[in-house]
């Protein structure tokens, strides 16, 4: 499949990771850690996905999804990631940066791997299992404080709330979101089609995304 059409099944199911990881919950292992791996899984089930076999793209991706939860637990417990591996992932982000540069949008994984002359599989792990944690940076009076929320990828698979909470917003606000998290593009591009600096639409990102986080709890 396509690059776009890889990244519209991973943005669209990613209520299935949820779900995967959820039968796991209290065994030991970080809700993080096994939303991670699922991640992994349903990414590369979205680059070997063939929809001319005439099935449905979940009957493929949740055995894929289950098996990168259940190699956590044949691994000891952890997402490990080694000091190697590390570094390959650091090379992958700033071809990812390159990538979405060029493009104005987000590439696919299967876009990163091929400038990167990796396969998909490899690349999809070393991106998922060196994700950072997504937090939010509010500013006071007093200074600057860190404030964890939903990463765009929970707001999103929470589909029917989120259009709820979408409708509250202002047109600008709305649109925003829309082009970054749905249009897949940069802060960048985004603040050319809204006729703002990036640096204003980094703040308002983190605005409405603590916004909808409050009507989503």
């Amino acid at each position: 499949m396509s690059g776009n059409s890889n990244n519209t099944l991973v943005t669209e199911n990613l209520g299935l990771v949820h779900s995967c990881a959820n039968r796991f919950r209290g065994r030991g292992v970080d809700y993080d850690d096994l939303f991670q791996a699922g991640c992994v899984g349903l990414i590369k089930a979205a680059a070997g996905f063939d929809e001319t076999l005439g099935f449905r793209f979940s009957t493929y991706a949740v055995p894929a999804i289950l098996g990168e939860i259940k190699r956590i637990f044949r691994d000891g417990g952890t997402v490990k990631v080694g000091r190697a591996a590390k570094e390959k992932a650091r090379q992958l982000f700033t071809i990812k940066e390159e990538l979405s540069r060029e493009l104005g949008k987000e590439p696919s994984v299967s876009e990163i791997a091929k400038k990167a002359d990796m396969e998909i599989s490899e690349a999809a792990s070393l991106l998922c299992a060196c994700l950072p944690v997504i937090s939010l940076t509010a500013e006071d009076d007093e200074g600057q404080t860190d404030i964890p929320v939903s990463s765009p990828e929970e707001i999103i698979s929470r589909r029917i709330d989120l259009d709820r909470a979408l409708s509250t917003l202002e047109s600008t606000e709305k649109q925003l979101i829309e082009l970054r998290y749905f249009g897949g593009l940069t802060q960048s591009v985004t603040a050319e089609k809204l006729g703002m600096s990036q640096v204003q639409v980094s703040r308002k990102e983190k605005a409405i995304l603590l916004k909808l986080r409050k009507l989503l709890a």
